[in-house]
């Protein structure tokens, strides 16, 4: 659906975006992440046809943005982070003038509707768009996206601003929308990604860091094994044995119980699983084990990892 062939970008001698290669497929959710200035706005704005790649090519479904940019935007729904909406507008008002924007030919009345009860706008379509929360507004914004039923859909930063429960809100519409929808969705919040993306690919310094399925990116993560243990036994001395472990790399004191004893964070040196010399170690000192669990390395840590190399 979406295919990216060496594209490069650049700003005077300076390069936003450098050589970079993916594809998307038919009804993909994709999280596109990348720190500021990473060269995430500039791939989507090409993506968009907002603006011109130095070289390189980019298509939306077979059709190149830059020689038939009408077709392959006719393909293409876009939320930019600010919704472009009208305040004196109503959302039913405002979904008119964008169905006469798009020159959109499907029935007018039905696919209004529809786009309304897909996006729960029922009860405020006929109030003006000033007067309705900031979540109301991303909704809206998102409906004005659904328009002409575009096979892509582009979202850029859709829940910054947003309480929780509208966060939800909107992450469940992104997961109902990823049905019928090849979708991508470029946020900072990290965990918005694990939730509704099939697939994460991270952009830094103009380059492509990585590009993985959502349940396989702990692969980068250099097979670092963590868990937290809680250890009935003296504070300084059980931190002491811990930390002489072969295969340990830190340990991190959280808390301390009057029952339960002490509680550590412990990560293992890549390649290692110092669990059962940890048992051995305490068992001989007669300090019990209260309680072990394994942590999963944190898609946060992954992407400081991946954007702090040189």
């Amino acid at each position: 659906m979406i295919h990216i062939e060496n594209l490069t970008k650049y700003y005077g001698k300076n390069p936003a975006v450098n050589n970079i290669s993916f594809d998307i497929g038919d009804g993909e959710v994709v999280g596109f992440l990348g720190p500021n200035g990473a060269g995430k706005s500039t791939t989507m704005n090409i993506l968009t046809g907002y603006l011109s790649s130095t070289s390189g090519v980019c298509t939306i479904d077979g059709i190149d943005i830059l020689e038939n940019p009408g077709e392959a935007k006719k393909r293409i729904g876009f939320l930019p982070e600010v919704p472009p909406l009208y305040p004196d507008m109503t959302p039913l008002e405002y979904l008119n003038f964008i169905y006469d924007l798009k020159k959109c030919t499907l029935n007018r009345k039905k696919h209004i509707d529809e786009i309304i009860s897909v996006m729960r706008l029922g009860d405020y379509k006929d109030r003006l768009i000033s007067h309705l929360s900031k979540g109301y507004k991303q909704r809206v914004g998102i409906a004005g996206a659904l328009i002409s039923n575009p096979k892509v859909l582009i979202f850029d930063e859709p829940t910054i601003g947003l309480d929780p429960r509208q966060i939800i809100e909107i992450r469940e519409l992104i997961r109902s929308l990823g049905k019928n929808h090849t979708i991508i969705l470029s946020t900072h919040i990290l965990p918005e990604v694990q939730a509704v993306c099939d697939r994460i690919i991270i952009i830094d310094k103009g380059t492509i860091r990585a590009d993985k399925a959502t349940s396989d990116i702990n692969e980068l993560a250099e097979n670092k094994k963590r868990f937290t243990i809680q250890i009935a036994g003296p504070r300084q001395e059980v931190e002491g044995v811990l930390r002489r472990v072969e295969g340990v790399q830190s340990v991190e004191y959280l808390s301390t119980s009057k029952n339960n004893g002490t509680l550590y964070r412990v990560q293992c040196k890549p390649g290692y699983d110092s669990r059962k010399r940890i048992f051995t170690a305490l068992a001989e000192r007669q300090w019990p084990i209260m309680e072990l669990n394994t942590l999963g390395t944190s898609l946060e840590d992954i992407f400081i990892a991946l954007t702090s190399k040189q």
